[in-house]
C-alpha cells in the first residue's frame, strides 16, 4: 500500500474510531473531571485549567485499544490507567510550555502565561503525584510499577533534552534517545498495560509495547515538524518555539547537516542562543531544502516498523484497532504536506 492509498484508508476508517471510542472517552472526561475535587479547594481552578479536555486523547486511545474486548463494555480499569497516563501527560505539557516559553496551547493560553512559571512548576507536580496515587488503587503492583517507571524516563528524557538545549552538535542518535524517553515511553506503557489489564497474552502485551514505542517515536517527530510546517491558528501551539529555544530537533539536525559556510554557522550560533532567531528565514530554507519530505519519510519508517509488531495478531480485535490509530497519524502528515502545498 502506498502512502496516499494508506492516507485514504484512514480517511474512511475515522468516522468509525472515533464512534467505537466515544463512551470510552465520555468515561474519561467523567473521571478527569472528577480528580479535581481531589485536590485543595484553593487550586481547583487551576488544576481544572490544567486538565484540559480538548485534546487528541492519543494515549487514552491506544489503552482503550490495546484492551479492546466490545464496543459496549467500558472496562473501568482501563479508564483509570487512561486517566493516569492522562495526567501525567498534561503534566509534562504543563512543564515543556515553561522551558519552551510558550505562549499558546491548544489555541489558549498557556498554564504558565496565565498563572506564571512558578504556579505552573508546582501544578505539573501535583499533577505527577495525583497520577501515581492513582496508579496505587489497582489489586497488581505491575500498574504502579510500570507508571513509575514510565513517569522517572520522561522526566529522564526531559532532563536529557534540556541539557541539549543551546547545544548545535545533538546527533541524530541522541535526538532519538531523548525522543524515546519523553514521548515514546508513554505510548509504550500505554499499549502493554492497556493489553495486560484485559488479561491479553503475554507475548501480545510485549508486541503492543514494542508498536506503542515505535508509534511514539513518530508522533513526537511528527510533533516537532508541525513546530516548523504547522499552521499556529490549526494546531493551537506557538511555532518556532524548538528553534528559539535552542531545541535541535530532527528538522533542525537535518538541515543543519546539509547547510555549508555562512548559513550553517547562523544556525549553529542560533542553537547556541548567541544569534536571535529568524524563524521566517529559517522555515523558508527549510522549504527550499526539501527537509520536510525528509523528515515525513523518517515518521513512516517508524510506523511501518510499529505495524510490524503487532501484524502476527490478526486474532484480535486490539490489532486492527491499534493499526487504525497508526493510520490516524499517517493522515495527520499527509494532511500537513497538503497545507503546504496550497500556502
Amino acid at each position: 500500500m502506498n502512502a496516499s492509498q494508506e492516507s485514504e484508508s484512514a480517511r474512511k476508517l475515522l468516522p468509525e474510531l472515533f464512534q467505537l471510542l466515544r463512551p470510552h472517552l465520555s468515561a474519561l472526561d467523567a473521571f478527569l473531571e472528577e480528580q479535581i475535587a481531589s485536590f485543595e479547594p484553593e487550586i481547583r481552578e487551576q488544576v481544572n485549567y490544567c486538565i484540559d479536555t480538548s485534546g487528541k486523547r492519543i494515549r487514552p486511545s491506544l489503552i482503550f485499544f490495546s484492551g479492546w474486548k466490545n464496543e459496549e463494555f467500558v472496562d473501568p480499569n482501563l479508564v483509570k490507567l487512561a486517566g493516569i497516563v492522562e495526567i501525567i501527560h498534561l503534566a509534562t505539557l504543563v512543564h515543556d510550555d515553561i522551558m519552551d516559553e510558550a505562549d499558546m496551547r491548544r489555541k489558549q493560553d498557556t498554564v504558565a502565561k496565565k498563572y506564571g512559571n512558578t504556579t505552573a512548576v508546582l501544578l505539573g507536580d501535583a499533577l505527577f503525584s495525583h497520577a501515581v496515587y492513582l496508579s496505587t488503587q489497582f489489586p497488581t503492583n505491575e500498574v504502579c510499577e510500570q507508571v513509575a517507571v514510565a513517569m522517572r524516563n520522561v522526566c529522564s528524557g526531559e532532563i536529557m533534552q534540556t541539557m541539549q538545549r543551546g547545544d548545535p552538535d545533538i546527533t541524530l542518535e541522541g535526538y532519538q534517545r531523548v525522543i524515546n524517553l519523553k514521548t515514546a515511553e508513554l505510548f509504550r506503557v500505554s499499549c502493554s498495560l492497556g493489553a495486560a489489564l484485559a488479561g491479553e497474552p503475554t507475548d501480545f502485551c510485549e508486541a503492543a509495547g514494542k508498536f506503542g514505542m515505535h508509534l511514539g517515536m513518530a508522533y513526537q517527530i511528527y510533533d516537532d515538524l508541525t513546530d516548523f510546517f504547522g499552521i499556529q491558528q490549526t494546531i493551537g501551539k506557538t511555532l518556532g518555539t524548538d528553534l528559539a529555544t535552542g531545541k535541535a530537533t530532527l528538522p533542525l539536525i537535518l538541515m543543519r547537516d546539509r547547510l555549508s559556510g555562512t548559513e550553517k554557522e547562523d544556525l549553529r550560533e542560533t542553537l547556541c542562543g548567541n544569534r536571535e532567531p529568524n524563524v521566517e528565514y529559517w522555515l523558508n530554507k527549510m522549504a527550499t531544502m526539501g527537509i520536510f519530505m525528509e523528515v515525513r519519510k523518517a515518521i513512516f519508517d517508524e510506523i511501518r516498523q510499529a505495524r510490524s509488531k503487532i501484524e502476527p495478531y490478526q486474532n484480535l480485535a486490539s490489532q486492527s484497532l491499534l493499526l487504525t490509530i497508526s493510520d490516524l497519524i499517517w493522515n495527520q502528515v499527509e494532511t500537513l504536506k497538503s497545507d503546504q502545498a496550497s500556502n
